[in-house]
């Protein structure tokens, strides 16, 4: 049985988000969508200092590596396949950090609009 293509927010094939802190549910490397996924890992964001202190202030501490769940720790300018509704409260309070349309999965799209996402590419040209 053939796995389905995972699609991006702009209707084409699903690229890889990052390797280098290796990301996404599966932990290889893009924000693909899984039905184990009770997160949904789907944004691929480049991290920034005001999205990772807002994330750290409620208790999602994704500073510090915890070698124990093969997690890095991430720091500004790394890009990671966040959770949507992490994405969502960040940008309800002014803390949202940037997006890769085409490294973020289209089921995103349920929940937020694409006008919203284009506001925070950084892959459009």
């Amino acid at each position: 049985m053939q796995k389905k293509q995972q699609l991006n927010v702009l209707g084409g094939k699903l690229v890889e988000c990052s390797k280098n802190p290796m990301t996404g549910f599966l932990r290889n490397g893009c924000c693909e969508s899984h039905p184990n996924d009770r997160g949904k890992h789907n944004i691929c964001s480049v991290m920034n200092t005001s999205f990772l202190e807002y994330q750290f202030s409620l208790g999602n501490d994704l500073i510090t590596p915890k070698e124990n769940l093969d997690f890095p720790g991430l720091k500004p300018g790394d890009k990671w396949c966040v959770c949507v509704s992490r994405w969502i409260d960040a940008y309800k309070n002014a803390c949202a950090s940037p997006v890769i349309l085409l490294s973020t999965h289209i089921d995103v799209l349920k929940l937020i609009d694409l006008k919203i996402l284009k506001k925070f590419a950084i892959d459009l040209n």
